[in-house]
Parts: structure tokens; C-alpha cells; sequence
């Protein structure tokens, strides 16, 4: 299933013929000997096949390999993401042009939005990256990073190119965009970083809540009376905000949910902004 013949002695990585989804995924792994006899390993689904010149090739379909899950490792942030964060600066550069293409409002310097002019992705590109301080809602504890690798123009070229911080746990996570002193009687929130500096045009201080999920069980702050969801236009979104808003408005506190044709609304400045 291997043209071992297209391969020069040595260590390659191509996509696995058994489960490879597109040219990308790499995750079959290929040695060479200096006679041409070699081996195929792939760390995602077990296949396996070796190959002799005298013989020929043999393979063989193993079962997908199954990590065991491991539990949270970190109960907050971490010495190396408090190190990573506190290496960012504030936006500037690229994060302000990526911000700016996208049509969003720049929040204050003391929000927890920063920027790293160069971050190693996991794929060992090493570029820009928005960096994100992510806390609990209540308590401020600090509890991971989400960083996106982006370009003056949008995103990096990188899969993925938002990544949160392994083993680190987020439940009742937040992203402060704005800071808490900003934040009295009226507060906006959505799941992505772009959809809530969108909302912040509005204007109001804005914060991240990095999914459906945490949007959906975002808890009723003491102090602020009205909140408004920044709903995204598909059904994980309007489940998420539909449930938020339920909360808060049995706490008694007022509750308003944009709406838009787009599935949410940085893509609706998108289509309307010059």
C-alpha cells in the first residue's frame, strides 16, 4: 500500500493509508534503511507494514490506539503558563491589525487579552499568537491560556489554530477582556474572543466565554444587573444562550440576546463594514 521506492533512506512522515482524512495528517511514520528494507508505523489507527526488496511488503490493520484519559493535572494555572503569560505584551503590532481586520473593538490594556510576537505551535510553526488569560468567573483564580496563531489578515495557515493549554481545567472559566472595575450594572458575553470585541462596539465591556458549553452555564454574577448574549446562529449556540439567559432572568436580572442572519456577529460585521 506504500511506494517504498518514492523514499530516500531515513524518517518520514505521510498520511496513513488505512485512516489518513487529507494530505495533512501525517500520521503515519516511515523508516528507511540504507538497503531499502523499511517499516510503517501509524499512531493514530496501529497500521502496520514493513517492506524488503527480496521479499516484497507484508502489512497488517491494528486497532486505533486509545489513550486513557487522564484526569485535570493542574487545579490552576500552570508555572509554565503563568511564565508564557507574563512574557505577552499588551496588544500591539499584528494583534492589532488581526483585530482591526476582523472588525473589533480594541479592549483596555489591563483586560486579559495580550499578544506573543512569536509562540510555537505544536505543529513547529513559530509565529504570532493572541494569548488569552482565562479565570473563573467568581473568583478570578486563574485557570489556563487560550492562544490563537493568527496573520495581519486572519489566522494562521495551522491545525488547529486556537489551542487551550493541556490539563488545565476551565469549569466557570471566563476570558476578562474588559477587568472587573469596568464591569457594573451591564455586562456582554459570547463564546468567541472576535464575537465579544464585536458586541463591545455596542458599546459595553465584554467578555469571552471560549464555547457553547461554558456559555450555557455561565452564572449570575452579584452586582450586575443586566446581561447581554451575543448569540451564535446555530443550534449548540441558541441552546447555550437560550440557557444562560433562563438563569439569569429566574435571578431576576434583565437579559437581552442579539440575533443575526450570519452565524454570529463578527461575521455580520464582516458583510456590512466597508
Amino acid at each position: 500500500m506504500i511506494t517504498w521506492t518514492d523514499f530516500e533512506p531515513g524518517n518520514h512522515r505521510i498520511t496513513c493509508p488505512a485512516c489518513g482524512r487529507k494530505p495533512s495528517d501525517r500520521t503515519l511514520g516511515v523508516k528507511i534503511e540504507d538497503g531499502g528494507a523499511g517499516v510503517a508505523h501509524c499512531f493514530r489507527c496501529n497500521f502496520v507494514e514493513t517492506h524488503r526488496p527480496d521479499v516484497g511488503s507484508t502489512y497488517r490493520r491494528g486497532k486505533a490506539i486509545s489513550k486513557p484519559v487522564q484526569p485535570s493535572k493542574y487545579e490552576t494555572l500552570s508555572e509554565y503558563g503563568q511564565e508564557l503569560y507574563d512574557a505577552s505584551k499588551p496588544l500591539c503590532s499584528v494583534a492589532l491589525d488581526y483585530l482591526k481586520y476582523r472588525r473589533c473593538a480594541i479592549p483596555p490594556e489591563d483586560g486579559d487579552l495580550r499578544y506573543l510576537p512569536a509562540h510555537r505551535h505544536p505543529s513547529g510553526y513559530v509565529g504570532p499568537a493572541i494569548v488569552a488569560l482565562i479565570t473563573d468567573a467568581h473568583s478570578q483564580k486563574p485557570l489556563s491560556l487560550h492562544r490563537t496563531w493568527i496573520t495581519s489578515t486572519g489566522k494562521a495557515s495551522v491545525e488547529p489554530a486556537r489551542l487551550l493549554l493541556k490539563d488545565h481545567p476551565i469549569p466557570n472559566g471566563v476570558i476578562r477582556l474588559w477587568p472587573d472595575d469596568h464591569v457594573n450594572a451591564l455586562l456582554g458575553v459570547a463564546e468567541g474572543i472576535e464575537t465579544a470585541l464585536s458586541l463591545a462596539w455596542a458599546p459595553m465591556p465584554t467578555w469571552a466565554t471560549i464555547d457553547a458549553g461554558h456559555l450555557g452555564k455561565f452564572l449570575v454574577l452579584n452586582g450586575t444587573g443586566t446581561l447581554v448574549i451575543a448569540q451564535d446562529n446555530d443550534v449548540a449556540g441558541i441552546a447555550a444562550a437560550t440557557a444562560c439567559a433562563a438563569r439569569w432572568r429566574a435571578a431576576g436580572r434583565d437579559v437581552l440576546v442579539t440575533r443575526q442572519a450570519e452565524n454570529d456577529l463578527n461575521d455580520t460585521l464582516q458583510e456590512v463594514a466597508p
